[in-house]
């Protein structure tokens, strides 16, 4: 009984890694079921299935338009059990397909009066990335010339900075620069109000290391690195640069990277085939500018060291955010250009990806560079790996990934948490498939009275295959796969005769003793196969016998008096052969 119920946490463990699988992530919500018949089925026979369909699942399919009478097109009330009762129905083999009416949504579109005006949040596909993470729990350093709290930037979320600059806590902006890139990351956004940010639910910190004249020193920037590492930033931004090397900064760049800060900089405004310091360092992200028509801008740095291109913007179109006027100090709405634009797109997707849980720097890099819209001609490495795709980065990083949390969700949205669904036959029949286990090992049990054997891990997963399969598979759904391979997973042998087609009739040849008889013959002189052929040739015996009395319905015989006897002659043959099988395997000990 031990090895039973560790075979059960066994495949209980199985079909969670199965639905642990990215498409789970992405799976789609719906009300309703698409019918499509087949052309070739006649409007007679049409009108016959739609009015078996209402009667049988108590549901009213209609035509989905008046333009739906061509294609038979037909739309029906339901959930994910009548979408499984449906698609294992007789009615299945006429029709093209049987799947969910998914609901699709406009994409999310802030409330800010000014948005309209922001063409780059537009071009890197923003919208579509919050639908799945704005930044929450995120921090992100802006290395710069300080932040002031303008009324656009209320709602966000901050954390303590320094200024460098000053050498005091409160970093200020005294020159316009650093509100308008912080602005870019995080504006509050949907507050009815000025513009919006792309991270907009992540933290901000104000690191000043830039005077009101726009100047600073590697001494100050490297500070500003390490202490971002060391007071939990996730991810810094740094829009400045500048000419020569400098080894203070690359090792606190370096030592930022080993704590897990993705650091991103600006490739530099002088229109050089080469990105500026400290974009050029190892470990950092280096933006070029794009402008609104999706080219290099003409003032951006490009060549050796750029690694992605963002907007930018150029006298066509710039970057509109809330900032500072320098000289009183009064938040106005600016549009500015230059790299240093460029830079927190950048940052600010990279809050979206570290907010859904990717946590490696180099793993964010990966994911912004493989996501990256590829420019086909780009002989002068303008645009580095493409440019800047947030909602494609924000995708790929939930490729995979699952939450505990949106695992439930969906077993309680698809119905899996409805007792109903697992007794009522919806999905599977779940007490029919549980006597069946339970009846294998009865007739075990029985059996070893008359012929002891050791239980072994074959014969056991010889039992399960014979009697159920890995029964719960039948069920899930996982979106965007063929259902086939999990159904085929999901059946005992007699049902692999039927489960490719998701009929209830079962094959007469798989649903026999001739299987098990095949295995028997094969294996019975193998030291460990004999004893799966044995199992699984008990096991059928005991799923042969469950359906005789709970549902008789065979290929051939149709349902009922036919199917039953057929289905329990085979049961005593199976069992008659296992009882056989082990009294030789008795004899040869």
């Amino acid at each position: 009984m031990k090895k039973f119920l560790l075979l059960c946490s066994f495949l209980i463990g199985f079909g969670w890694s199965l639905a642990n699988f990215s498409g789970l992530a992405t799976a789609g919500t719906y009300d309703s079921i698409v019918i499509d018949f087949r052309e070739a089925v006649g409007s007679a026979e049409i009108a016959r299935e739609v009015g078996a369909i209402a009667s049988q699942y108590s549901v009213s399919p209609q035509l989905n338009s008046e333009f739906s009478t061509a294609d038979n097109v037909y739309v029906v009330k339901g959930d994910r059990t009548l979408l499984n009762a449906l698609k294992n129905s007789p009615l299945a083999k006429d029709t093209e397909y049987i799947e969910p009416n998914y609901i699709y949504k406009t994409l999310e579109v802030p409330n800010d009066p000014m948005y309209n005006k922001q063409w780059n949040l537009r071009s890197i596909n923003v919208e579509a990335a919050w639908n799945e993470t704005k930044g929450d729990g995120v921090t992100v350093a802006v290395i710069d010339t300080g932040i002031t709290i303008v009324p656009d930037l209320k709602d966000t979320k901050f954390v303590p900075g320094y200024d460098f600059v000053n050498d005091r806590v409160e970093a200020y902006d005294d020159n316009g620069h650093g509100t308008h890139v912080a602005g870019t990351v995080a504006q509050s956004t949907n507050n009815d109000y000025g513009v919006a940010g792309i991270a907009y639910e992540a933290a901000l910190m104000p690191l000043k290391v830039l005077s009101a004249e726009g100047g600073g020193t590697v001494a100050d920037i490297a500070e500003a690195i390490k202490f971002a590492a060391d007071n939990g930033a996730d991810v810094i931004n740094m829009s400045l640069g500048g000419a020569g090397e400098s080894q203070i900064m690359e090792e606190a760049i370096a030592y930022a990277h080993n704590k897990g800060v993705t650091i991103i900089a600006a490739a530099g405004n002088s229109g050089e085939n080469s990105a500026s310091y400290p974009a050029r360092y190892p470990h950092v992200i280096a933006v070029s500018a794009l402008g609104p028509d999706g080219e290099i801008a003409p003032y951006s740095n490009y060549g050796a060291g750029v690694d992605i291109s963002a907007p930018g913007g150029s006298e066509a179109g710039k970057i509109l955010q809330s900032t500072i006027d320098p000289e009183t100090g009064a938040e106005v709405f600016a549009g500015f250009q230059g790299t240093s634009m460029a830079a927190p797109h950048v940052a600010g997707v990279a809050a979206l990806v570290k907010a859904t849980g990717v946590k490696e720097p180099e793993q964010i890099r990966s994911i912004l560079l493989q996501s990256a819209r590829v420019v086909a001609e780009d002989p002068l490495n303008h645009f580095g790996a493409g440019q800047l795709d947030a909602a494609a980065a924000v995708q790929l990083a939930l490729k995979g990934q699952i939450t505990f949390r949106d695992f439930f969700g969906w077993l309680r949205d698809n119905g899996y948490l409805n007792p109903g669904f697992w007794v009522d036959g919806g999905a599977v029949a779940l007490i029919p498939k549980l006597a069946m286990v339970l009846g294998s090992y009865l007739l075990a049990w029985f059996l070893r009275n008359y012929f002891p054997f050791q239980w072994t891990w074959g014969f056991s997963g010889g039992l399960v295959a014979g009697s159920s399969g890995l029964f719960f598979l039948r069920g899930l759904y996982i979106f965007d796969l063929p259902q086939w391979p999990l159904r085929m997973m999901g059946s005992s042998i007699p049902e692999l005769g039927n489960t490719i087609q998701g009929s209830t009739m079962l094959n007469p040849i798989f649903a026999s003793v001739l299987i098990p008889f095949i295995l028997i013959a094969l294996f019975l002189g193998h030291q460990q196969w004999k004893w799966i052929a044995i199992g699984s040739t008990i096991g059928v015996a005991s799923c042969l016998a469950v359906s005789a009395f709970v549902t008789p319905a065979v290929w051939g015989l149709g349902v009922g008096l036919p199917a039953q006897v057929f289905l329990i002659v085979n049961a005593l043959l199976c069992l008659g052969l296992a009882r056989l099988a082990l009294k030789s395997e008795v004899k040869t000990v």
